[in-house]
């Protein structure tokens, strides 16, 4: 319940909807459905998990897709029904990532699960969220995995904004690796590509890209915002073109995994 709180605190008073329509935010949601549209065929079914308030559903819905989502937060689910439109095919459920009891085994073409592993801390939570995932998918469909990534967080926040000084946070960073731990109250688990790789070895699964939604976006955001559309195009092509380098990444705000299932 004070994890329930919390997100319902802060998505209460955060448009998570604008961010992804805002220039530097579409960078993240254009990329997730560039590769979405890899996979898409005519008459798949698609889940998202996390939904929040339905940018990534009500998009593909509009495009003829049957869209079923699932949203934990009150609120993120009254926008999500406010903005939707007559003709889609979309229906919103309330419920835990961790338990999709709802919902049948081999159901889904194509999972979205772009939000839940931000908000769970513990190892055994976030793979109950994976293999839900994993069990609702057909076997040969596709899973999209959305991860905060570590250096993101300390390059921009922790020396950027100079948080490391302040004990609270120096406490949940490991004075050698640099690797932040997280709690509920801190609202966002981060990962390195490690603890992703380790937490996917006990499915039977294969990866089939490892992505930098944003990549070097929101280390310069006002700078995106105030790109021109033929820059901001320059851009996009020069994003798209390095946003599964492995040497870059790791740099990446938003990390997302996309496997198969076996």
């Amino acid at each position: 319940m004070e994890v329930l709180k919390i997100l319902s605190e802060y998505y209460g008073s955060y448009d998570e909807d604008n961010r992804l329509r805002s220039r530097h935010g579409s960078v993240e949601f254009l990329t997730t459905i560039r590769y979405v549209e890899k996979y898409l065929r005519p008459g798949m079914r698609i889940l998202e998990i996390g939904a929040a308030t339905g940018r990534y559903s009500h998009f593909l819905a509009r495009q003829g897709y049957p869209v079923d989502a699932v949203e934990l937060v009150q609120h993120n689910i009254d926008i999500f029904k406010a903005n939707t439109m007559s003709g889609e095919d979309v229906r919103i459920f309330q419920g835990n990532a961790k338990c999709l009891g709802m919902l049948g085994d081999n159901t889904y073409d194509i999972t979205l699960l772009l939000g839940p592993m931000y908000h769970l801390f513990t190892v055994p939570e976030q793979l109950e969220a994976l293999s839900e995932a994993i069990r609702v998918t057909k076997k040969g469909g596709i899973i999209f995995a959305a991860y905060c990534g570590n250096e993101a967080t300390m390059v921009q926040y922790c020396f950027g904004r100079g948080m490391i000084k302040e004990q609270r946070y120096r406490d949940l960073i490991d004075p050698v690796t640099f690797k932040a731990s997280s709690d509920p109250a801190e609202l966002f688990q981060l990962y390195r590509k490690e603890d992703i790789d380790k937490l996917m070895s006990v499915f039977p699964v294969t990866r089939l890209h490892y992505v930098g939604t944003d990549m070097a976006t929101n280390y310069m955001r006002q700078t995106i915002d105030e790109m021109d559309d033929e820059l901001f195009d320059l851009y996009l092509r020069y994003h798209f073109a390095i946003c599964e380098r492995s040497d870059l990444v790791g740099a990446s705000h938003h990390i997302l995994d996309i496997f198969r299932r076996d």
